[in-house]
């Protein structure tokens, strides 16, 4: 590929001028498709993209569509790429970049602000005000991979500098794909929640994001730390990553359950990842009267709560969306200094092509997927 004379490359790493891409057609209905090869301008990377993770989120976008907005409608039918957790190898870089080299191993966070309105100012660039505003002009606007603009089901993408975290090359690619995932659990507890050591935390929900909470929280030093879900052997994984206590909530009251384990008191945090219809009120009776509660995942339906028993003692609510402050880099320290084994989330890995089978394996649960990644050819193994 010909690269206009300021953006750098490095004959090491040939760029071709198509690629392989996923775009989504009708509802659940993906086509293995070429694309050119994106540019990177200001203060963007062209990232070759070695591996990317299935989240939940991108079973909602494929088959239903919010939260993704394709030039201000649904992503159906517009040549949109969807997936958001990828790594990669930087290959070019963009006008005025000299924060990465290339040939640099990297993961990404999805959100890349406008930089421009008082959310981004404070940090807080995953609540951009320009969110889904830009619509592709991405010199104006939020953008966020796999959500506004073409995400990581394919070869190569563009990303913004502000969106990428170097990462150890004894990091695998499957492991380094799980970064933001663990980014989005130090979002919850260390900004929002203000966890200090010594603090007592549930996790509601033991799928990726509860159980990196999990893993987080006890590197972070809470104690105790109690998770609740209702498969035994995705609890066993949670206390591999630092659960003190897991609740198999099938068995248990869970409310009960946790204050029988706090001597009839509460904990400190919650941090609700099922998105259960009922898991709200629930974690309500497990915190303690000041208590904070960090809500982590989309419900599917609206739900009932109840407010009085709220304001009557004190409790605080926090909903986050994403990795926001650049929590992902601090996960990615925790994991580079294996405070936790990231890994023990990773269950199956698929080739590129083969994504349709890897969506089903994550959708599906098959073989009790959890983390199920794509790779490229020219990834590293595990």
């Amino acid at each position: 590929m010909i690269m206009p004379a300021n953006v750098k490359t490095d004959k090491t790493y040939p760029i071709p001028d198509s690629m392989k891409a996923w775009v989504l057609m009708e509802q659940g209905e993906l086509s293995f498709s070429e694309k050119p090869v994106p540019m990177p301008g200001k203060a963007e990377v062209l990232v070759r993209i070695d591996a990317v993770a299935i989240c939940a989120t991108d079973l909602e976008i494929i088959y239903h569509g919010p939260p993704a907005l394709i030039r201000g409608g649904s992503p159906y039918n517009k040549n949109f790429t969807p997936g958001h957790e990828y790594m990669g190898t930087v290959v070019a870089l963009g006008p005025g970049v000299d924060e990465f080299g290339i040939g640099e191993r990297v993961t990404v966070e999805i959100h890349a602000g406008c930089g421009q309105c008082k959310r981004c100012r404070e940090g807080m660039y995953t609540s951009c005000h320009n969110y889904g505003k830009n619509y592709g002009d991405v010199d104006k606007g939020h953008r966020a991979n796999g959500f506004t603009t073409d995400g990581g089901f394919c070869e190569y993408q563009v990303n913004n500098v502000n969106t990428m975290i170097p990462i150890a090359d004894s990091m695998s690619d499957e492991e380094a794909t799980l970064v933001v995932t663990a980014g989005t659990a130090m979002y919850g507890l260390t900004e929002l929640g203000g966890l200090v050591a010594g603090e007592s935390v549930v996790v509601t929900g033991p799928g990726p994001i509860g159980l990196l909470g999990v893993a987080v929280a006890k590197a972070l030093g809470a104690q105790p730390v109690i998770l609740t879900g209702t498969r035994d052997n995705r609890l066993e994984i949670g206390r591999k990553l630092g659960a003190d206590h897991v609740v198999n909530i099938r068995r248990e009251d869970p409310v009960e359950a946790v204050r029988s384990i706090m001597n009839g008191k509460g904990v400190d945090y919650v941090v609700e990842s099922s998105g259960a219809a009922g898991s709200f009120n629930e974690a309500a009776q497990m915190i303690n009267r000041g208590g904070k509660i960090c809500l982590a995942a989309f419900p599917s339906e609206q739900v009932e709560v109840d407010l009085a028993h709220i304001v009557r003692n004190n409790i605080y609510v926090y909903g986050i969306r994403g990795e926001g402050k650049s929590a992902t880099h601090r996960a990615e320290a925790f994991m580079r200094q294996k405070r936790f084994d990231a890994t023990l989330v990773h269950t199956h890995t698929f080739p590129l092509a083969e994504l349709p089978e890897a969506i089903r394996y994550a959708k599906d649960r098959v073989d009790d997927a959890i983390k199920v990644v794509v790779k490229n050819d020219r990834g590293r193994d595990s």
